[in-house]
């Protein structure tokens, strides 16, 4: 897991050479990133495993309505009054402590994170975190764009699905444009962000053509990050990359790999299996949902602590967590995207 996050930071600093000002503060991170992984190294030498990663959904809300929605299907997202979400201080002092024990990358997400902003300018304060921030891109703005050149450690990752049509069919009329409006701003500024795509058998060959590729690289992209869609209903199994999908993208991140030599490509979960297995539930991240709760993952909305009640550390601790590792539920085999996600019912028994 520390060499898949050394790999992570060496291209970004790759990714940043030819932005003297993101390239600074990337060098600087690498460091910072050493730190974090000495640390998770002594508590792993004394018996105690240490995540590289934290999922923070610092919202229930969303300004969207996306098409097959995980987090509106499993309720985490809704329109109504927001019910005892954490405080910004709250927030911070999580990440505070997430420095602390050596967690390296927190990303943010929702709902949508951006309507959070003061939780957005907290963690901006701690430099020695990467926080890639999952945005649907429509709130990014110049306000917005003075807090991220200001504060490089906040990495925008805009959600879409390919080109307009694709991304417009799930998100929204319109919503493509206001990606791109979004992209010139922060290409503009010379900020580093990415694009998450979420892969189905519908776009899995758009989603990696040179075509669309040249494109987001034109735009200042500097990471892709492909994220395996996981079905919420039957009806939307069929949307959801089995064998022959995987396989398939798999070979084309070989091939992209070494075409885009300055930029970042990250599959999800595909690459979990160079560790070996699923990472959720501690074993390499684990999520904190916007009211407190310590969850294995976002796909698996189950938890049994809350970080209002106990320090971070032990939540990684939870007996959740222990008992889907002890029992080897994130190494079973797994049609789906998300083996919580398939499990969800040996999941629901553990708890």
């Amino acid at each position: 897991m520390t060499n898949g996050v050394e790999s992570i930071v060496k291209g970004a600093l790759k990714a940043s050479l030819s932005n003297p000002k993101e390239s600074i503060f990337m060098a600087k991170y690498a460091l910072s990133s050493k730190k974090s992984s000495a640390i998770r190294k002594k508590a792993e030498e004394a018996g105690e495993h240490i995540p590289a990663f934290l999922i923070a959904s610092i919202t229930s809300k969303c300004n969207l309505h996306c098409a097959g929605c995980y987090a509106r299907a499993n309720h985490a997202c809704y329109d109504g009054e927001e019910n005892r979400q954490l405080t910004k201080e709250e927030w911070l002092s999580v990440f505070e402590e997430a420095k602390k024990i050596g967690v390296g990358f927190i990303l943010l997400a929702g709902g949508e994170p951006l309507i959070r902003r003061d939780v957005i300018e907290a963690a901006g304060k701690i430099s020695d975190i990467l926080f890639p921030v999952f945005t649907n891109g429509t709130l990014i703005e110049e306000q917005y764009i003075g807090l991220f050149n200001k504060h490089r450690n906040l990495v925008p990752i805009l959600s879409l699905e390919g080109r307009e049509e694709e991304t417009d069919s799930r998100r929204g009329t319109g919503v493509y444009r206001k990606l791109e409006q979004s992209m010139e701003l922060l290409k503009r500024e010379g900020i580093l962000f990415g694009t998450s795509v979420t892969i189905t058998t519908e776009n899995i060959k758009e989603a990696v053509s040179y075509e669309f590729l040249d494109k987001l690289y034109l735009q200042g992209c500097k990471a892709v990050i492909f994220v395996e869609f996981v079905p919420v209903t039957e009806e939307a199994k069929e949307l959801a990359p089995g064998d022959g999908e995987r396989a398939y993208l798999a070979a084309a991140l070989r091939d992209i790999r070494e075409h885009y030599e300055d930029m970042v490509f990250i599959s999800f979960p595909g690459d979990e299996k160079s560790s070996g297995g699923c990472l959720a539930a501690g074993r390499g991240f684990f999520h904190i949902n916007s009211q407190g709760g310590a969850e294995p993952c976002p796909f698996s909305p189950y938890s049994d602590i809350n970080v209002r009640d106990t320090s971070l550390k032990e939540a990684i601790h939870s007996r959740l967590f222990q008992r889907l590792r002890e029992e080897n539920v994130l190494m079973e085999n797994h049609p789906g995207g998300c083996v919580l996600f398939e499990k969800r019912e040996l999941v629901e028994s553990l708890l």
